[in-house]
């Protein structure tokens, strides 16, 4: 019986072509969508899971209670030692320190060329902690040494061009000789830990006063604390016992601090310590399911469509003897075996484009991960539901046909099927369509205005070039004269990191004048030389610029900081003394800067002083004259290359990296844009399906209508506003879901553009105008027909 199904759908498929061309391609790339998204989501929620005890580890963070919650992803240095020594919670505790970009050179190789590469501190238990298989080793030894380390076999084989890397040495900094004591295979992608080497611990806590054992005062976000729970544990008693820690180690801080343990598995999807947004990826899930349901939706309307020129069929058949559920199968068969072709072309469609998709993401997924049973019962679930959802309508309405009136051909098509449901799925097919193209007009201007906006300082034509650790402050100013004297470069000044660099923020507590205590919120810190408002042209709205001592005497703040203090105005700040890092630091304020944005456009303006501070100073930054820039550069990397020689010169332009801070925001937008145009690609597939459907429906009538005067005009009119009737119901049941879904992703920009009610009527008039480009052909091809020729169709 199914083989019968089987072999009359196959016919019925052929004898239509184009219907069937139409459903196989609109269901074809939305199962082509849902793979890629599919792939997309089991990346990302794959990450660490392949640890043996993933469900045991544990990351210890940091809730700072002030005037606002701050979260951060890292713990006081001498936490660790406690938690191990204090505690008994814990199998293993593991420090890690990270550092971007450092200098390595391979030591002893002739004009060898230095690296900068992402590195690892760690203690030795993390790899107790997290599985990354040793492929080699050295014998008994172990990251218990200073100056040892273990490597990656990608990482060695780009270092020393073989991954045989075990006994060989490379430069740290040109400064200290690390040993490689341990291969390691490669990471997997869905790691949270991306470095590719990892040197022990004791190499890095003499020369670091923020990794430092008993320091309790500072967090660095360079730190991080890794724990492996013995089995069982309670967590919320475990932090409750760690509530006693600040107390016993910080009685004096304004600053509370309430130390957490963040599930391994939590990292990656917490946004609030750095981790990606969940949310994304349930908006993500159900545009795949969106694009298969505007599919499924094309398919209904045009077999429901098709049904009236069925009818005689169906009537013979029941006549014959078929029952209601025999057609209800047949047709369900005939769906199955659309969806088959669909979701193969969906495969090919998906492996076409796999490699722009990556590149869009900057991923490395591969169609190769997804032959696993886990892959196949998605396409299964996928298949069935889409043949089910697809197919039992019509075959419900089919089986219905009255045979006595299906033979006699006085079925109406109300009969078989119905225009109002055809209208309803079709409204909910616009609606779709122009949710996702204004919430993609809404992300394009939020990107827009982040990036294009005033952020309160000076970045174009300014380039940032990072200078070795260790610098001594002379050698730094000689290299600032020599540069300041060509003839490209406007102005120079060396500095901690640009004014928009949150990843450099020095946050700490203050004391203002004469208060008895320090203040209920952190103040950030932007160590530059006298040269730092001129090359970034931040303006001073009271006082002076600071002058050059060897200690903090004299600072510049923010406007900020007077509002966060209550100030009238910020002349009530000038003169006035700070004490900042614990104390330790005293100097006067002789100068008020306008406000400027120290993060990204989803954080306030943070209350900011600067200072100078040439032991901290960590790159130049150079505001270059417009003219012949890649002539300046080279000149600047001459004379930087003299003074720093053995280190790699990577320049990096301003306006760049500010644009990189909204990298993420820029893939999704290119994201909703490209789902977008498929919504729209597959509801043209079926606009045009109808659209055929209809035009040999009334080719009579146009003829008629074409005798007695009608032009080719009136009849696109005629055809064109029952469409635009329904995108309008549309618009107005998708404008307020659109507006409410953008209005909560925005809440998550402190600054942000506003949502206005022509980016719903621009949606609207966009699918206006490609439903009119999509019916036009067919419609002027029957309109531009000789009257005589439509009046002869039957």
């Amino acid at each position: 019986m199914f083989k019968n199904y089987i072999r009359i759908a196959w016919r019925n498929l052929v004898k239509r072509k184009v219907f069937t061309t139409i459903n196989i391609l609109g269901l074809a790339i939305g199962f082509g969508s849902s793979i890629l998204i599919y792939l997309f989501l089991t990346f990302h929620l794959s990450f660490d899971n392949f640890h043996e005890n993933s469900d045991r580890i544990y990351r210890a963070v940091t809730e700072s209670h002030q005037d606002e919650i701050g979260y951060n992803a890292s713990v006081p240095p001498a936490f660790a030692k406690v938690f191990r020594e204090d505690y008994q919670y814990a199998e293993k505790v593991a420090k890690v320190v990270s550092w971007d970009e450092v200098t390595l050179k391979v030591e002893n190789r002739q004009q060898g060329q230095p690296y900068k590469e992402d590195v690892a501190f760690v203690e030795p238990d993390f790899f107790g902690i997290m599985t990354f298989p040793l492929v080699e080793a050295a014998g008994n030894r172990s990251l218990e040494e200073p100056h040892t380390a273990y490597i990656t076999q990608k990482m060695a084989e780009k270092l020393f061009g073989s991954p045989d890397a075990l006994g060989k040495t490379l430069l740290y900094d040109n400064s200290e000789a690390i040993e490689i004591i341990g291969v390691l295979k490669d990471l997997p992608k869905t790691s949270l830990i991306g470095q590719g080497l990892f040197i022990s611990f004791k190499t890095l806590e003499n020369s670091d006063e923020f990794v430092a054992e008993e320091t309790w005062g500072g967090i660095s976000s360079h730190l991080q604390c890794f724990v492996l729970l013995y089995p069982n544990q309670n967590i919320a008693d475990i932090e409750n016992a760690l509530l006693e820690l600040p107390k016993k180690h910080r009685p004096d801080s304004k600053n509370k601090h309430i130390y957490k343990l963040q599930p391994l598995s939590d990292i990656h999807f917490n946004p609030q310590y750095g981790g990606a947004n969940p949310t994304l990826m349930w908006v993500f899930a159900i545009i795949g399911l969106f694009l298969v349901l505007i599919a499924c939706i094309n398919f209904i309307n045009i077999s429901t469509a098709q049904a009236f020129y069925r009818s005689k069929e169906i009537g013979v058949r029941k006549v014959l003897g078929s029952f209601r559920h025999h057609l209800f199968w047949q047709f369900l068969s005939e769906t199955f075996v659309i969806s088959l072709f669909a979701i193969g072309l969906g495969i090919l469609l998906a492996v076409l484009f796999l490699p722009s998709f990556n590149h869009l993401f900057e991923l490395e997924l591969s169609m190769t991960n997804l032959w696993n049973v886990r892959f196949f019962a998605f396409l299964t679930a996928v298949l069935l539901f889409v043949s089910f959802l697809s197919g039992s309508y019509p075959g419900i309405l089919m089986s219905r046909i009255v045979p006595v009136l299906a033979l006699k051909g006085k079925l109406s098509h109300n009969d078989t099927g119905g225009t109002t449901t055809r209208k309803v799925l079709v409204v909910a097919q616009f609606a779709i369509s122009i949710t996702l193209i204004a919430a993609t007009l809404i992300i394009s201007r939020q990107i827009d205005y982040a990036v294009n906006t005033d952020l309160g300082f000076d970045r174009e034509s300014i380039v940032m070039v990072d200078i070795p650790t260790e610098v001594e402050p002379v050698q730094l100013l000689s290299l600032k004269d020599q540069l300041s004297r060509i003839s490209g470069v406007e102005h120079i000044s060396n500095c901690l990191d640009s004014p928009g660099a949150a990843h450099s923020n020095w946050g700490t507590n203050i004391k203002f004048h004469n208060r008895p205590e320090d203040e209920e919120f952190s103040i950030q810190a932007k160590l530059a030389d006298k040269d730092y408002l001129e090359t970034f042209d931040i303006p001073l709205v009271a006082g002076r610029n600071f002058f050059e001592h060897d200690s903090i005497t004299e600072v510049l703040v923010n406007e900020k900081l007077g509002e966060k203090l209550g100030l009238a105005s910020s002349e009530e700040l000038l003169g006035k003394r700070i004490e900042v890092n614990g104390g330790r630091t005293k100097a006067t304020i002789v100068g008020v800067m306008a406000n400027f944005h120290d993060s990204d456009f989803t954080q306030d303006i943070s209350p900011i002083f600067v200072a100078y501070h040439p032991y901290w100073f960590s790159q130049i930054a150079l505001k270059l004259r417009t003219q012949n820039t890649r002539s300046t550069l080279d000149q600047i990397n001459e004379k930087w290359s003299n003074t720093f020689e053995g280190y790699v010169f990577e320049p990096h332009f301003l306006d760049e990296r500010v644009a990189e801070q909204y990298e993420a925001e820029q893939s999704y937008l290119s994201l909703s844009k490209v789902f977008s145009a498929l919504a729209i690609l597959i509801g043209c597939l079926g606009l045009y399906g109808l659209i055929l459907f209809f035009v040999g429906q009334r080719t009579k009538e146009i003829g008629i209508r074409k005798v007695l005067g009608s032009n080719v005009a009136n009849i696109l009119t005629l055809f064109s506003m029952d469409f635009f009737k329904l995108i309008l119901i549309a618009g107005v049941l998708a404008t307020p879901i659109a507006w409410y879904l953008m209005e909560q992703w925005l809440r998550g920009y402190t600054y942000r553009t506003q949502i206005h009610w022509w980016i719903f009527a621009l949606a609207i008039i966009s699918i206006m105008a490609i439903t009119l480009i999509t019916i036009s052909y067919q419609t002027l091809k029957v309109a531009l027909a000789s009257p005589v020729k439509s009046l002869r169709t039957e």
